[in-house]
């Protein structure tokens, strides 16, 4: 007699399969001891899995048990693909999805439950590989992790902005512990505040034979806990990592150790061993930096501690350093320019590419303030002006008064260099001395529109950006002279000293460009698939105001001692922006600098960087 052979394939969770499928089969079914056996081990409710095998119940709540702890498994999830029956024999094809945590992608396989009739009652037939085909006896699963080591943030030519410093790993040798684990396990979590349950769980998953990382340290936390790090089992070991940066510092940013509030808020393939980016570029690349851990999982005798199966295996992303456009020759004469300063910021752009060369303070951030602040720019902001000016048809040989005050509109302005009686010059003279009375009285030749365009043509508001926080300038709406002639002025007009040498450099060139801090990796988030910024397109000059602009600009800096004595030539102004604060704006060669600077001559900033330059490296 034929015996009857049934078949029945499913694509629904186990949630909806213990509703949907228990009424499809005749009594006595296979299917209840799949689905108590399948739900028992992913809720981890192992007696109800245990009963519904023919297996010894204690071992096979244990091999259960166990699996999950090997694999270091956050959850397991189980879909029944079909149930066939031939006699009373009977095989289920499920799908097993393992969320191995760490970030890790989720590992999924096919598994296989053979089942038999014992006694009128089907039983899953117990043998190792019931938990995975390739698992047989005398085997257990492990998880085997290559992190890499971090890599560095680079200059323009790929030299390392950071110098190796040594950070502790502790960790463990499994093998060695014996079943001291979780009394390791416990003095360690006691004296770093890491989960025991965590360290515990990463000691059970791992090879027997290899190197741990548990716990990293930096050399002060380390000193401090290296008496109470004593623990039998516990190795440490030092590690160099490039963390300790170079100029620019705040640019490049910090590293640490990895700390439990850390890794829990990080996530992702931070794991012991790891360094973390606090700042700067080191934070913002942080992904890219440490990569991803690979990820293999395997099966090892018992016995021996060797590997016999890999069963899946990720390698990870590949970590890579972060290429800067910043030059240290560059870099060193602007830190030996801001010295004998007490406040001030100084930004280099190359005037053909708007590659950031450098960025150096004293007294100031290089981020919060260089990059990011928002300062008044003042008669600096004249640049910008004059560009409109000058379309407007305004000629730089035109007659202007520069009285000590003047009012326009119903503003009052002053010009602080100004004392005793009124004096009239060009408008190419009083652009270079940034009179201010001078230059507002142009107010009435332009119109309000016509100044937006050439703020947003300088990028003043534009969409630009860093992978750092920058600030790309504000413009307000202008309703009037008086408020266009605070505009020219620059009174009204808010800037960084990062927009203000991108301003210098589109004179320089001729072409407006967006700045570039990074040319690799393209984008700043490793971890998602997010596109690199759009940045806005370059904006040429019109090429008679340039030049224009150009002589203008080299009238500026011959009036102003420390940038007329320069052996190559510079182009620049110099300008009060109130409050104690000075501006340079301008270029000499290819690079174009922005230096803003408080109870300081900006120029003199300028011109030391100049002469450093010449005589740097």
């Amino acid at each position: 007699m034929r015996r009857a052979r049934r078949t029945l394939s499913a694509t629904v969770t186990l949630a909806i399969a213990c509703t949907t499928l228990t009424g499809c089969f005749e009594e006595p079914s296979p299917h209840d001891a799949v689905r108590d056996f399948l739900v028992g081990w992913q809720s981890e409710d192992y007696d109800l899995a245990a009963g519904r095998t023919d297996g010894d119940q204690a071992t096979v709540r244990k091999a259960l048990s166990d699996a999950k702890l090997e694999l270091d498994a956050a959850s397991f999830r189980f879909k029944i693909k079909s149930v066939t029956v031939t006699g009373e024999e009977s095989k289920a094809d499920f799908r097993a999805e393992v969320d191995l945590g760490e970030n890790n992608p989720l590992w999924e396989y096919d598994g296989v439950l053979p089942l038999h009739l014992v006694d009128g009652s089907w039983k899953v037939r117990w043998s190792p590989s019931v938990l995975h085909p390739q698992l047989k006896e005398g085997e257990r699963f492990a998880v085997d992790i290559g992190p890499n080591p971090r890599q560095p943030v680079v200059d323009r030519t790929g030299d390392p902005l950071q110098t190796d410093t040594v950070l502790y790993v502790a960790g463990v040798y499994p093998a060695q512990l014996g079943d001291r684990a979780e009394e390791v396990v416990d003095k360690l979590s006691e004296i770093t505040d890491y989960a025991r349950d965590r360290l515990l769980s990463r000691i059970r998953s791992s090879p027997p034979d290899k190197f741990v990382p548990l716990v990293t340290f930096g050399r002060a936390r380390y000193q401090a806990l290296q008496s109470k790090l004593n623990i039998p089992g516990i190795k440490v070991e030092p590690q160099d990592q490039p963390v300790n940066p170079d100029a620019p510092r705040q640019i490049v940013g910090t590293v640490s150790a990895l700390t439990p509030e850390t890794e829990q808020k990080l996530g992702g393939p931070q794991r012991a061993g790891d360094s973390v980016g606090k700042s700067g570029l080191q934070q913002a690349y942080q992904n890219y930096l440490t990569g991803s851990t690979e990820t293999k999982v395997i099966t090892l005798d018992l016995k021996t501690g060797k590997e016999v199966a890999r069963l899946k295996e990720w390698p990870g992303r590949q970590n890579v350093s972060v290429k800067t456009t910043l030059d240290r020759s560059v870099q060193a004469a602007a830190e030996q320019a801001v010295a004998d300063s007490a406040t001030s910021s100084l930004v280099v752009v190359d005037k053909n590419s708007g590659e950031i060369r450098a960025v150096a303070t004293k007294g100031m951030h290089q981020e919060k303030d260089a990059l990011a602040g928002k300062f008044p720019a003042g008669p600096a902001f004249s640049i910008v002006a004059a560009d409109a000016l000058l379309k407007a048809g305004v000629s730089p040989k035109q007659r202007l008064s520069c009285p000590a005050e003047r009012t326009v509109g119903g503003a009052r302005f002053v010009h602080a260099g100004q004392l005793g009686a009124n004096t009239s010059g060009t408008f190419q003279e009083n652009f270079a001395k940034g009179c201010v009375t001078a230059l507002a009285s142009l107010a009435r030749r332009v119109k309000a529109d016509d100044l937006r365009k050439s703020a947003e043509a300088f990028g003043v508001g534009q969409s630009w950006r860093l992978p750092l926080r920058s600030f790309n300038g504000s413009f307000p709406s202008l309703t009037g002279d008086a408020d266009k002639a605070k505009a020219i002025a620059g009174q009204n007009v808010q800037v960084s000293p990062l927009g203000m040498a991108l301003v210098g450099a589109a004179v320089a060139s001729g072409t407006w460009r967006p700045p570039v801090l990074v040319t690799d990796p393209k984008s700043s988030d490793a971890a998602t698939d997010k596109a690199p910024i759009v940045q806005p397109d370059p904006v040429p000059m019109d090429a008679k105001v340039r030049t224009a602009l150009t002589t203008m600009m080299r009238a500026g800096a011959l009036s102003t001692p420390a940038l007329a004595q320069q052996q190559a030539k510079v182009y620049g102004v110099t300008a009060t922006a109130g409050n104690q604060l000075t501006w340079f704006v301008g270029w000499q060669g290819d690079l174009a600098v922005a230096v803003l600077s408080k109870n300081y001559n900006a120029s003199a900033v300028a011109g030391s960087f100049f002469s450093a330059l010449r005589t740097s490296p």
